[in-house]
This record gives C-alpha cells, structure tokens and sequence, in this order.
C-alpha cells in the first residue's frame, strides 16, 4: 500500500505547541485543537491532555487504531524513550509510549519529529520513490534525517541524522554540546537573520532584524538588492558544505529541503545546485536531485501517522 487507508491519528510535538491530526492518504483530514506545551508543569499532565484530544479526534473517526508521535530531540524509536527534548524542561528519561498507550488505550509509535518529517517526504511525498534520500527542515534551527538503503536511518541509539550539529567550520562558533561550527548556529533563522544584519552595517546600512528575516531578504533579493542576493549566496555555500560531505558518506540520490528558507526557491536552490555540482565526481552528483518539500507544515503529522501505520498496522495485515 502506498498510502494510509484508514484514519490514523499523527501527533507533531513542539517546543511551543502540539498539533493532533487525522491522517488518511497523505493529507490531514481533520485537526484537534493547539496545545501550549509549555503551560503543563510535567510530561504526565501534558500527556493527559494530549490523550483528553486523541480521544475527541477517535469519537469522531472510531476507525483509528495506532497512534503516531514526532518529538524534537533524542528519541529512541524502540524502546519508546525520550532522552531529553529541546527547549522543553523536565522531560528526560520518560517512557513517553508507555504513558500515552495508558492514557489513551491505543497502541503508539514515536521517533525524532524530524525523521517523522523525512518519513512523510520519502513515503509519500518529494523523496517518494528514492532509495537513499537526505531530508532538511530550515528554521529556527536545523532538523533533518536520512534514509538509507530504503530504510529511515536510526544509528545504535536511535540518535543518528542530527545533520545540523555536524561541523562546516572546525574553528567556528560554539555549539549547544560543545561542538565547534554546528551547521544549524548559521543557518537557524535568529543566526541568518543577525549575520545579513552585520553584512548590512559593513556596507553602511542599518537594518533591523524584521528587515532581515529570510521573507524580507527574498524580497529584497528579487527587488535587485545586492546584499540581499550575496546573503542567499552566503547561505547556499554554507549549507552545500554539510550536504556535499553528506554526499560523500552516503551517495543519497535526493535531497529535499523544507521549512522557511526553502520557500526562496531559485534564489536558495540554484546556487547550492551550482555549489555542489562544482565539488562532486559524476558518480555523485550525476543523478542527484534537489527538491523542495512537499507537505510543510504538515509534514511532521503526517510522518508521523505513516511511521505508525507502517509500524503498527501493516505488519499485522499479512498474518
């Protein structure tokens, strides 16, 4: 089966909020209202409240039978386990699948949301297809996940695919663990947005940080600001020295990219297109392609809901 054929319900963990969905196909049929993660003071509270709209959605669609969950951080897919989750306190060591099969009675998969994002691209979406695929989310920080051989790449602990801490610099900025020149303290939205700020006072022009947020600096690139197009060229080589030693490792067939900076398009994807091309043998960069994500937003709901499907549903169809 290429695509979900019952309700399953797919659930996009944040550091700000939780989205709830129904998935069917490869669409989100309905949603449950918003959760403020950070207005529950422990993971059981929050929980509680998550199962109070698992329950609300399945009144609705009582075919659901599995449940799936993204969540940012380390995630250990088989154990049910979250290690710690970024920019969200107290949650570290919780048996997060135990909690929530209790408290909704419903079988639950979870995994790191990103690799939920580049399950939705690979099964169904822009990587649909590829046996080995590299896929980006750019915001605020980087997220990504990889696909190997026709299977999500996970790692001894289920911690591989973190291509936003892998240096570009080996001499550069501090990182959140230590590590020196973390691709994501370049190219995360509040670091994109103070360096164009910083290229904008080198040439004698004062910007704020609004007039420097990558919609701003895309609309000024294609009004011919000069600055602004050096920015996205800035970007385009910065994030083409992570993925072309991605490439050297892996030889993926095709990277997709999404999240805020990707919605540039020509002005991102050709010069890093360019980049790349320039500094692979044919064997690597002949057949590779570089898309833009499909689902946006929605890609970690539905990546989700399909990981557990996949997980949870299909094996048990061919008993």
């Amino acid at each position: 089966m290429n695509e979900i054929d019952i309700p399953t319900i797919g659930i996009d963990f944040g550091g700000t909020s939780i989205k709830l969905g129904v998935v069917l196909g490869n669409q989100v049929i309905d949603h449950a209202p918003s959760i403020a993660t950070q207005e529950y003071s422990s993971p059981q509270d929050l929980i509680h409240a998550i199962a109070q709209f698992v329950r609300m959605l399945k009144a609705s669609y009582p075919d659901v039978k599995v449940i799936g969950m993204g969540m940012p951080g380390f995630v250990n897919h088989y154990e049910g386990t979250v290690f710690t989750l970024t920019n969200v306190p107290g949650w570290d060591h919780i048996p997060v699948r135990a909690l929530l099969q209790e408290a909704t009675g419903l079988p639950v998969c979870i995994e790191n949301d990103a690799n939920c994002m580049a399950y939705a691209e690979w099964k169904l979406g822009a990587a649909r297809g590829s046996d080995n695929a590299v896929c980006l989310t750019l915001g605020t920080g980087v997220g990504s996940g990889i696909i190997i051989n026709g299977a999500l790449l996970r790692g001894s602990t289920c911690s591989a695919g973190e291509l936003g801490q892998t240096s570009i610099d080996y001499n550069g900025r501090l990182g959140h663990y230590g590590n020196r020149g973390a691709l994501e303290d370049y190219i995360g939205n509040k670091e994109l947005a103070a360096d164009a700020r910083s290229m904008y006072a080198s040439h004698g022009q004062d910007k704020t940080i609004v007039d420097c947020n990558p919609i701003a600096l895309e609309k000024a690139a294609l009004q011919g600001d000069p600055i602004a197009a050096k920015f996205w060229n800035d970007i385009a080589r910065k994030l083409s020295c992570a993925l072309i030693n991605c490439c050297y490792l892996i030889n993926p067939d095709t990277i997709v990219i999404g999240g805020g900076v990707s919605k540039a398009k020509a002005l991102l994807f050709n010069p890093l297109k360019e980049f790349m091309i320039k500094q692979m043998p044919e064997p690597l960069s002949k057949h590779l392609k570089i898309v833009p994500a499909m689902f946006g937003t929605e890609a970690g709901t539905i990546g989700a809901a399909r990981l557990a499907y996949d997980t949870l549903i299909v094996p048990t169809e061919g008993q």
